[in-house]
């Protein structure tokens, strides 16, 4: 089985549309995840109502909330956030791909950071169902092992580029310029 794993925070419409189509294709041979709050007042935020909805159609598995998300990724073989927001880095990317992760996300700003396409993960358009799809069905048709290389990159990537002593690098000689 291939689980693929949603952060309900970013996930959009096109998360669901996907796994409803991917789940008709592959049926139990991939199980899509959701974590994160329900019902928080946000107008873009999922209700329990429309989570009990995919969990009784068996398109997803709600994870409710958690505050190990580590032990979370740890169980799957992707992350997936469709995310259309400008919303800089997402946390759960890097630490899924620092988990050693392969990612599906967005071709949209502080997505695609974490992603070079091809290599540690797959980039897809913003609000498309259909690119969605095709991204996470490559994830899918993948073999183990590939996945596995696939998510070492990512781990490697996450260690190069987002660690924390080059962030905070960065943050001072961005400071220091403003001073200058």
């Amino acid at each position: 089985m291939v689980t693929l794993w949603g952060n309900y925070e970013g996930i959009s419409q096109h998360y669901v549309a996907a796994a409803r189509v991917l789940k008709q294709k592959y049926g139990q041979k991939v199980e899509f995840r959701l974590l994160g709050f329900l019902g928080v007042n946000n107008p873009s935020a999922i209700t329990e109502l429309e989570m009990q909805s995919w969990v009784n159609e068996g398109i997803v598995t709600y994870l409710g909330v958690s505050d190990s998300v580590e032990k979370e990724i740890a169980k799957v073989d992707c992350m997936v956030l469709p995310s259309y927001y400008r919303e800089g880095v997402p946390k759960s990317l890097l630490e899924s791909g620092a988990m050693g992760k392969p990612i599906v996300t967005t071709d949209n700003v502080g997505c695609r950071e974490t992603v070079e396409h091809g290599a540690n993960g797959f980039l897809c358009e913003p609000r498309s169902t259909e690119s969605l799809i095709a991204a996470m069905e490559l994830i899918i048709e993948m073999p183990h092992d590939k996945r596995l290389q696939m998510g070492q990159k990512s781990r490697t990537k996450m260690a190069n580029e987002f660690n924390e002593q080059i962030i905070i690098s960065r943050y001072l000689a961005a400071i220091n310029d403003c001073l200058k």
